[in-house]
């Protein structure tokens, strides 16, 4: 039984696009390890898998909205370099015949480079292209001209290279693995005609079942449904939230559910009208299905899933990847981007309505919805995997 280990991060925008590839692999008769944190031992055996846990230190920092990208990739680096030790000790008398690495789970490329195992990256977000070193020349020079930034990009590289990396490259070392499956629909990916075919397959999003997060039934009442929600991690925006009760609440046949995270309290919010439904967290895909429009941070989660229920979204976005996220989305013709910051709860209403009266929005959102159901799949993304796995006598791909 071929072993395949999967190594992650504890955040829930990193586990949850491979999960249903575990359950693929799993139901194929692979043995399917996975490293991370132990918070998500849960998450991680309801998909079949074995958790190898490791203790992130991602866990212990809470960065905010106020952190720049120097500060966000300075936490990332560190939670690598604690990791690597812990993953050897998992793995060294448990080796696997192929190793699949989150973006942020790069250590394991180190392990399979001196164990002579190979490894396929897992990139829930976009991909370099052609061309991308030129093209983010100028943010890098930036960053590497602030004092943090020079001793980030100095630390990476003698991480890598006292680790006995061939890539000593920090950039190059997360951004350009030998072979990546993209979790993600190729119609969010920046500079899609110039990523490398060889190198990179776009098997997403691949969502599965979702049914153990919970289930969500549409009002009677309701004409309309709208979804706001800003993720798992960037949500202290209680003034925000009061924006969009403030603009959706009493909006003629709307009814509206807002996600506010576990930083903000209900009562914070004011009064909140029956029309509006206020929760810490939500079955986020169960609602997307029967919703019609979606307010979304743009994380690559996010923005995958109202994509692939076909649901025009307005898009606020926060932090890393969700900026470029947003402009993809209104470039694709089926989203409009709003700053959270200055955002009127008048705009808000002015946007939504614009979305869902729009039949150009309507016509190019279920396109790309049926596109996105027609093509990849955990099937196809398990055939890839297969693929890559060494000859093992006994066992043969189904």
């Amino acid at each position: 039984m071929p072993h395949i280990a999967i190594v992650s991060i504890p955040a829930h925008g990193h586990v949850n696009p491979s999960l249903e590839i575990v359950r693929t692999l799993v139901a194929r008769g692979h043995r399917v390890t996975y490293a991370n944190d132990a918070s998500f031992a849960e998450t991680v055996q309801s998909a079949g898998a074995e958790l190898k846990p490791y203790e992130s230190t991602l866990l212990a920092n809470d960065l905010g909205t106020d952190a720049d990208q120097i500060d966000q990739l300075t936490l990332f680096l560190d939670d690598a370099i604690a990791m690597l030790p812990q993953l050897r000790a998992a793995y060294e008398d448990d080796r696997p015949d192929l190793f699949l690495y989150d973006i942020a789970g790069a250590p394991a490329r180190i392990l399979a480079e001196q164990w002579g195992v190979p490894a396929i990256q897992l990139s829930p977000t976009f991909v370099a292209w052609d061309g991308y070193e030129q093209d983010m020349a100028p943010m890098i020079e930036a960053m590497q001209a602030d004092p943090r930034g020079a001793d980030y990009y100095r630390r990476f590289t003698d991480w890598l290279t006292e680790a006995g990396s061939s890539v000593t490259d920090g950039p190059a070392f997360m951004g350009r693995p030998d072979r990546s499956l993209a979790l993600i629909p190729r119609a969010l990916q920046m500079n899609a005609d110039r990523v490398d075919d060889e190198v990179y397959d776009f098997v997403g999003p691949i969502l599965g079942d979702r049914s153990a997060q919970g289930s969500w039934d549409r009002p009677a009442g309701a004409e309309k449904v709208l979804l706001v929600s800003l993720g798992s991690a960037f949500t202290r925006h209680a003034d925000f939230y009061r924006r969009c009760i403030a603009a959706f609440g009493s909006l003629p046949g709307w009814h509206t559910v807002l996600q506010i995270g576990s930083h903000v309290e209900v009562a914070e919010l004011g009064i909140v009208p029956d029309s509006v439904e206020v929760h810490p967290w939500v079955p986020q895909l169960a609602i997307l299905e029967q919703a019609d429009a979606f307010l979304t941070h743009a994380g690559m989660g996010g923005s995958s899933e109202g994509l692939y229920c076909g649901v025009p979204m307005i898009a606020a976005p926060q932090a890393a990847d969700q900026f470029a996220n947003a402009e993809q989305l209104a470039a694709l013709g089926v989203g409009r981007v709003v700053d959270s910051a200055t955002v009127t709860a008048e705009e808000l209403r002015e946007a939504l309505l614009q979305l869902t009266t729009d039949a150009a929005v309507a016509a190019r959102s279920a396109e790309i919805k049926t596109e996105l159901r027609t093509n990849g799949g955990a099937a196809r993304a398990a055939d890839l995997i297969e693929a890559a796995l060494p000859v093992v006598s006994d066992w043969s791909p189904r």
